[in-house]
């Protein structure tokens, strides 16, 4: 089974407030008429890079424990369209999912009848691939793509004024 401090270290992890803001702190405040934003000399909007993020930890969750998984094609069902624009009730739908995969992540990280150590419910066979490595790689994956969002507000200077 898995080990109480390794629960506790992942858990510290998804929670956030540590090395790197959480998703709320990363989003709050972000101007509306700039989810549809490309900055320059990148392939996607802000809500890109948000879809991107939601399309990866779903994948995830699915084939770590999830009851159905489907393969995608890199990279084109991994992102979404480049030209692709969003609404508000679209950009919130993207941003409640991520919020659900993280809950998602937390309720695996922390449920002791979850042995982590198991291979994930849709590994190959001959896969050692873990549900404690795909927990650990989502959470690596969600850090590096909020930490690029929260650096591309900061070029285009749309973070909240007066924010520390």
């Amino acid at each position: 089974m898995t080990a109480p401090a390794t629960r506790e270290a992942l858990l510290a992890i998804i929670d956030g407030g540590r090395a790197h803001m959480t998703f709320d702190e990363m989003l709050a405040g972000f101007p509306a008429e700039h989810h549809n934003t490309r900055p320059t000399n990148v392939p996607y909007s802000f809500w890109g890079l948000l879809e991107h993020v939601r399309i990866c930890c779903e994948l995830t969750l699915d084939y770590a424990v999830g009851e159905s998984f489907t393969a995608l094609k890199w990279p084109d069902e991994f992102w979404p369209a480049e030209d692709r624009l969003v609404s508000e009730s679209e950009w919130d739908a993207t941003a409640n999912a991520i919020r659900s995969a993280i809950h998602e992540f937390r309720r695996i990280a922390a449920d002791n009848s979850i042995d982590l150590h198991a291979r994930c419910r849709h590994a190959a066979d001959d896969s050692d691939r873990t549900i404690l490595f795909e927990l650990v790689d989502a959470i690596d994956h969600c850090a590096w793509h909020f930490g690029e969002f929260a650096i591309l507000r900061q070029v285009l200077g749309l973070w909240p004024e007066g924010r520390s």
